[in-house]
C-alpha cells in the first residue's frame, strides 16, 4: 500500500475519473473534487474498492475557497498530498463573432484561472512539504490552432503557457509540473459544450466516438509519465506531429492546410479535425 496521495478536481467522470481509478489501483490515497455529487458518490464507491483511502470533496474551482478547504483537509487528514490535478474544463465553440463575451468569461473562469486557482493554492503546501507535482490538463487545442474554437484554444494555451512558467518558478523548490494536451478522446466533454451550432456540436461528438484512444489509456500515460517527472505529455500520435508541422513548416503553408481542411469540413456542416 502507497502512502502516496493524489488530488483531482473533475474527478468524478472523464478523463478525471480515469486518472482516479488509475492511481486507485497502484494503491495511492486518492481524493476527488467535483461539482457533481451523485457522480462524485458513484466513483468514490469504485474508489473505495480499490484502494483504502478515497475521499471525495464538493469543488468548484471558479471559488478559490472550495480549493482552499481542499488544501486544508488534505492536510489535517492525510499530512498533504503529492500530485495536484488541475483537471476541470468545460467547452465552447462557435465563430469569433457569434461567441458572447459572458462565454469567453465563462469558459477563461473555469479552464483557465480553475488551473490558476489549484496552482495558487496548493503551491504554498508543496513548499511546506519540500516537494509536489502539478499535473494541467490542457489540449492538443492549446498547441494548435483550430477555427470556430477561438476561446477554447485560448484558454487551453493559457493552461500551456502557465505550466511552462511554472515549470522552471518552481524548479528550485523541488516542485514537478506537467500538462497534458490530449486531442479528441471518448469523454463527456459535450456535456458541457456551448455552441449555438448545431453542426459543430454534432461533429465533436463523432470525433470524440471515433477515436481509438480512451481515457484509460491517457490515465496509463499520465500516470507512468509523472514518474519520469516528464513535463509535456501528448498522448496522440496525431497530435504530436501536427504539433511539429505547425513548428517547423512556414506559418502561410501550416496555415493553408488548416484552412483546407476547415472548408472541407463546412462543406459538411461541422468543424475541422484536431
Amino acid at each position: 500500500m502507497s502512502d502516496q496521495r493524489i488530488f483531482i478536481t473533475g474527478g468524478a467522470s472523464g478523463l478525471g475519473q480515469a486518472i482516479a481509478l488509475r492511481y486507485a489501483r497502484a494503491g495511492w490515497r486518492v481524493c476527488i473534487a467535483d461539482v457533481n455529487d451523485t457522480r462524485g458518490a458513484e466513483t468514490l464507491k469504485t474508489l473505495s474498492s480499490l484502494t483504502q483511502h478515497a475521499h471525495y470533496l464538493r469543488c468548484d474551482v471558479t471559488r478559490e475557497e472550495d480549493l482552499r478547504a481542499a488544501s486544508e483537509w488534505l492536510a489535517s487528514n492525510w499530512g498533504g498530498v503529492d500530485v495536484v490535478v488541475n483537471n476541470a474544463g468545460v467547452a465552447q465553440a462557435g465563430a469569433i463573432e457569434e461567441v458572447s463575451l459572458d462565454d469567453w468569461q465563462w469558459i477563461i473562469d473555469i479552464n483557465l484561472l480553475g488551473v490558476v486557482r489549484g496552482c495558487k493554492v496548493f503551491t504554498p503546501l508543496f513548499k511546506r512539504q519540500g516537494h509536489g507535482h502539478f499535473v494541467n490538463v490542457a489540449s492538443m487545442a492549446g498547441l494548435l490552432d483550430v477555427p470556430m474554437m477561438s476561446s477554447y484554444n485560448a484558454t487551453k494555451a493559457a493552461v500551456v503557457s502557465l505550466s511552462e512558467t511554472l515549470h522552471n518558478e518552481l524548479a528550485d523548490n523541488h516542485i514537478g509540473v506537467s500538462v497534458v494536451c490530449p486531442s479528441f478522446f471518448k469523454t463527456n466533454l459535450t456535456e458541457s459544450l456551448r455552441t449555438s451550432n448545431a453542426g459543430l456540436r454534432t461533429v465533436m461528438g463523432k470525433l470524440l466516438e471515433r477515436s481509438p484512444i480512451t481515457a484509460d489509456d491517457i490515465a496509463d500515460q499520465i500516470f507512468r509519465a509523472v514518474a519520469r517527472r516528464d513535463f509535456y505529455i501528448l498522448p496522440h500520435s496525431e497530435g504530436r506531429q501536427a504539433w511539429l508541422m505547425k513548428r517547423l513548416l512556414p506559418r502561410n503553408l501550416y496555415a493553408s492546410v488548416i484552412r483546407n481542411r476547415t472548408r472541407r469540413m463546412r462543406g459538411h456542416g461541422g468543424a475541422p479535425q484536431a
